[in-house]
């Protein structure tokens, strides 16, 4: 049996199936990724990224911040690939409970995700971090300089930065969904980027999956490694 009717199998014998995705899922909607031969991190800048996007440097140099984050980070015209139009449709059949996600980018919802955990925020968020008033991801990308609020006061995004902690309730309700799923497919993720890492220790049901081009610590216990682009993976899948 190939690969993809092994999963097909798994998929179809299962009915709590979590996703837990990283820059990889996103990367077919031609967002770069951070860690991959070409991403973010093997660029050369003044800087190394670990730093611009630090709290820190947020704080200390907020426009160099905002002259890599909106160049870099921000890709508003990007669209959902077959991956997240995919999982989405696993949603709609009630076979997947939730997608735990690193990217800021939120495609899972423009490709129809209703429960999408976000472990490091979204560009599509933003807020005054004086009044709080809410603004949209255009008006930070348009913005020339630092993006300011009416009352003066600096709109940041709502992502997780380096040095900062994740939310909570969000965190919660991860663990929560990956200890209740039968099944789990890991997808586009190095799972280096800790604690979300982590999570994967809370999973105990029955298949577990990891779909990426690299090598993932987590391959030695996975019952399926498939090492292709997710995308071509997910949309060989019938629901």
């Amino acid at each position: 049996m190939n690969q993809i009717s092994k999963l097909q199998q798994m998929i179809d014998e299962s009915s709590r199936i979590v996703f837990f995705g990283g820059a990889g899922v996103s990367t077919e909607s031609n967002i770069p990724d951070f860690r991959s031969a070409d991403g973010i991190y093997h660029q050369k800048y003044k800087y190394s990224p670990e730093q611009i996007v630090s709290h820190s440097f947020f704080m200390k140099q907020t426009e160099a911040f905002y002259d890599f984050y909106k160049e870099k980070m921000m890709f508003l015209d990007a669209k959902p690939n077959p991956a997240h139009l995919k999982l989405a449709e696993l949603e709609r059949a009630g076979k997947l409970t939730a997608v735990v996600t690193q990217n800021i980018d939120g495609l899972h919802q423009a490709a129809g995700s209703k429960n999408v955990l976000e472990l490091h925020g979204s560009i599509l968020r933003n807020y005054c971090m004086k009044c709080h008033k809410t603004y949209d991801a255009h008006y930070v990308k348009n913005a020339p300089g630092i993006p300011r609020c009416e009352c003066g006061g600096i709109v940041r995004p709502d992502v997780v930065l380096y040095e900062e902690g994740l939310d909570s309730d969000i965190i919660r309700k991860s663990i929560q969904a990956i200890q209740d799923a039968d099944m789990l497919i890991i997808g586009g993720t190095s799972l280096v980027v800790y604690p979300a890492a982590s999570f994967i220790d809370y999973f105990h049901g029955k298949y577990l999956v990891v779909i990426n081009m690299g090598e993932t610590g987590r391959d030695s216990m996975a019952d399926l490694v498939i090492r292709e682009p997710i995308g071509k993976v997910m949309e060989q899948i019938s629901v």
